[in-house]
């Protein structure tokens, strides 16, 4: 049950139980926030105990993080987008967390999202430490078939934005890209790429993202943003829900979570094996999907410049993932 009204609180000890009875719709006695993380969101677990219906003996909280990411989301247009989704979207027809409650504040740039902690069911988060297998790769991808085909070429709520990075961004882009090279040759990894070569890349695979048959899109779907429940890889983390083409979704899901020698030896199959899924045959899906690692490499670069968003060890394996794709693809862009 999503609650349509409910306060964005300012600080982990706002989540009272009273607070929290009215996210979930039962009387809270006790609440105990615990295992808070700082990222590019603020997040953490919460222990309850109930009087009366018993709820999740569990629920996990997402809330703004630091200023400068705030105000980094919302260039981006995506701080309030995954509330907004709870609270306003479609049901999304993957696996992915329950939603109980979310929030919004636009004056404090602030909001709120309360959902399922799906360990209660044995979900593992999954990591890019510790890459997926292709099978994984494969059971996510039918995920997000089911996700793209359920809203192919459909109307989409207002609050979903299209991939858009217009000219502005040139160069915000190209100076994020010369201090994440200067950081990786100073950290014994070179690309061997250039600035303006990459923020080219950048901006163009946003034109083609929103090109053709458009669909919802996860939009930020790297490994740390997934989990395995079972058999079945779900997803969480929608603050980058996006209208855009299907391969967007794909290539950076595909390409983030596979060793590099899984991805060279297996992309072929597993692509086949979306579209299948998908039930649809688009046109130069090969072509689009090589084409789509420059992207991912750029955002991770960014990522990695900006030095507060994920740990440098997450960003440097993904990195060099997406690199070693966005060579492949230069080398035979099919």
């Amino acid at each position: 049950m999503i609650t349509p009204v409910l306060a964005v609180p300012r600080d982990w000890s706002d989540l009272t139980p009273m607070w929290l009875g009215a996210a979930l719709g039962r009387t809270v006695a006790r609440a105990r926030v615990t295992d808070v993380v700082d990222g590019t969101n603020s997040r953490a677990v919460v222990e309850l105990e109930y009087v009366g219906p018993a709820g999740p003996p569990r629920v996990f909280v997402k809330r703004e993080g630091r200023w400068l990411n705030r105000l980094a989301l919302t260039a981006l247009g995506a701080r309030e987008a995954e509330a907004d989704l709870v609270a306003r979207g479609p049901a999304l027809p993957l696996e992915h967390p329950a939603f109980h409650a979310a929030a919004t504040d636009r004056r404090r740039l602030a909001a709120v999202v309360v959902m399922e902690d799906v360990t209660l069911r044995g979900g593992r988060p999954n990591s890019a430490l510790a890459p997926l297998t292709v099978e994984q790769v494969a059971a996510g991808l039918g995920e997000l078939a089911r996700l793209h085909a359920r809203f192919w070429d459909a109307p989409l709520p207002s609050f979903v934005r299209p991939w858009r990075l217009g000219p502005a961004w040139a160069p915000v882009a190209r100076a994020g890209f010369v201090h994440a090279l200067r950081k990786l040759r100073r950290a014994g990894h070179p690309l061997g790429l250039g600035a303006a070569e990459l923020e080219r890349g950048f901006r163009g695979w946003a034109r083609i993202a929103a090109a053709g048959p458009q669909t919802l899109l996860h939009g930020d779907p790297h490994p740390g943003n997934t989990y395995t429940v079972g058999a079945t890889v779900g997803f969480y983390d929608w603050q980058l829900v996006r209208s855009g083409s299907w391969v967007h979704d794909v290539g950076y899901f595909l390409a983030s979570s596979l060793t590099v020698a899984d991805r060279r030896a297996h992309e072929r199959a597993l692509l086949a094996g979306y579209l299948d899924a998908l039930g649809r045959r688009p046109a130069d899906a090969w072509r689009l999907y090589r084409r789509t690692p420059v992207f991912g490499l750029g955002s991770w670069l960014q990522t990695w410049a900006a030095g507060t968003f994920q740990p440098p060890d997450i960003c440097l394996a993904t990195i060099e993932r997406f690199a070693a794709a966005h060579h492949d693809a230069r080398r035979d862009p099919g």
